[in-house]
Parts: C-alpha cells; structure tokens; sequence
C-alpha cells in the first residue's frame, strides 16, 4: 500500500497474551470468548503489529516495535510471549532490512508490548536497538512513566526506553504535530496519558494507527473498552471521535494486537460501529 510519499507494510513482532476479562472490561465473557477464545488462564492471543513506512527518500520510520528480547523467563510465561514464528527481525529482513537500517521510531507510548523493542542487551548492557534511529515520544507521556499510577505502573519497564533519553536519541513532542511529513497525531489520554496515535494520510486516504485505543477488531464496538485504561470513560470518548472520523472520511483502521486482522474500514448502522471491509498490507 502507497500513502503519499510512504510505501507502507505490516510487521509482525511476535505474540503474546493477557488476561480476556482484563481486555474487554465489563463485557462478558460469553460474548468476547465468541471471537478471542481463551486459553486455560484465561488469556487471549494477541499481536504485536508495527507499521514500516519506507519514505521515498530513503527514510525508514517504524511505529512500535513489540517487546523485544529483554524478557525473563517468569515474565514470558505469565505473558505467554512467543517468538516462535514471528519476530521483528525476521520482519525486516523479509524487506532486505536490518534494524541499523531504521532511521525513526514512533512510539505511540512506552509500554513494554509497545516499546520494549527499543533496546537490547548486549554483552550485559542495554543499549539502543537500532543504532541509527531517533525515538519520538510524547513529552508528558514519558514524564508519566516515571511516576505511573499503581494501576499501571507494571507495564512500564525502564530497561525499555531510559537509555534513549540520557542517550539524547529520544526526541520529545508535544501534541499532534509529528515533524514528518504526512504524519500527524491524535492524542489519548484514556488507556494511558498522552498516548500518541499516528495518522498516516495523503489526499485520498488514511490510515490510523489504533495502539492502545481499538487494540483489536472487536474492540471498534464502543462499550469494548479494557480494564487496563486509566480513564475508561475518557476511552469511550476518544473511540466515538476517532470511529466518527473514520466512517466519514473512510480511513484504515489499524489492529495492533488483532492476531488475525491487520486492518479494517468502519461502518456506523443502526447496531453501531462495526468493522467494514477488511484490509492488508
């Protein structure tokens, strides 16, 4: 797929899961088990889907990265992280690119599915994975982090994303305005604040990066909100904006975590939203 000056491809990171419940919040189980079955915990397989967009310039902006290879063992079994077929590696390499080639990463928000690519460890030290790249995140999404809530201070892991900072590769924005051309942002606050959603469009279409805010296709439902967000009734705000966008300019909504749908077109009928044509690239 071609959006003004990006051709633009999904990259697969790898999978992991989270507890079904967590993910839907106050919808029942018998409802969201009908399209994200669980496994004996109670967990739903989840992606973890980036976008590269490779500028006709020669830039290579990657937004996302998944959680990279930090992990311990306790940490991939309670969240089931498996590399087994997909990782971001391989991903690139299946474009003739390695992770030195990345010239911009976009991190919608710093938690360790979203982030944790960001850095590896190499001969004991954590260092930038991609040793080319400038970072971009939200100035007061990353002040957050550093003193997170109790609800969910959990998902964010230093290791992650500090070095970029004391490093000086992390460049901090604040607002919509993403310095690229052809992206802009819309900013979230419900599932974590400051979240940093991009928009990648041209005169004839877009395509919005959902993140954390419609993580999976079921989600479009409005009242699919999960029980991670800090502000759910905000999240329910900020989806009925972006869902009316998008049925009336026809954007691509983007499924980070959807294990199956890459992405998808809306429709608003008298049952609500609901995904319309579904999308690969």
């Amino acid at each position: 797929m071609r959006i003004g000056p990006y051709e633009i491809h999904s990259i697969e990171t790898g999978r992991f899961a989270l507890d079904g419940g967590a993910m839907f919040g106050v919808v029942p189980k018998n409802l969201w088990s009908k399209t994200n079955p669980p496994d004996e915990q109670n967990r739903i397989t989840l992606a973890m889907r980036c976008l590269l967009l490779l500028h006709e310039d020669g830039r290579k902006i990657l937004i996302d990265n998944g959680v990279g290879h930090k992990y311990s063992e306790k940490f991939a079994s309670i969240y089931r992280i498996d590399h087994s077929q997909f990782t971001l590696e391989a991903s690139l390499l299946e474009y003739g690119l390695s992770t030195n080639d990345i010239t911009d990463v976009l991190l919608t928000h710093l938690h360790f599915d979203h982030a944790g690519g960001s850095t590896k460890v190499v001969n004991g030290e954590v260092v930038p994975t991609f040793e080319n790249a400038k970072y971009y995140v939200q100035n007061k999404h990353y002040d957050w982090g550093k003193t997170a809530s109790e609800k969910d201070r959990a998902s964010f892991i230093k290791a992650d994303y500090e070095i970029l900072a004391t490093s000086k590769r992390m460049i901090f924005l604040a607002g919509e305005d993403c310095h690229l051309p052809n992206i802009r942002f819309f900013i979230a606050n419900g599932h974590s604040p400051n979240q940093q959603l991009p928009i990648v469009y041209d005169d004839h279409r877009s395509i919005f990066f959902c993140g954390d805010l419609i993580p999976t296709m079921t989600h479009v439902a409005v009242p699919y909100v999960m029980a991670y967000d800090n502000q759910p009734l905000v999240t329910i705000e900020e989806k009925k904006h972006v869902l009316n966008q998008a049925v009336k300019e026809k954007w691509i909504l983007f499924f980070e975590h959807d294990p199956a749908t890459v992405g998808a077109t809306v429709i608003l009928d008298d049952k609500g939203y609901r995904v319309g044509e579904t999308q690969s690239f």
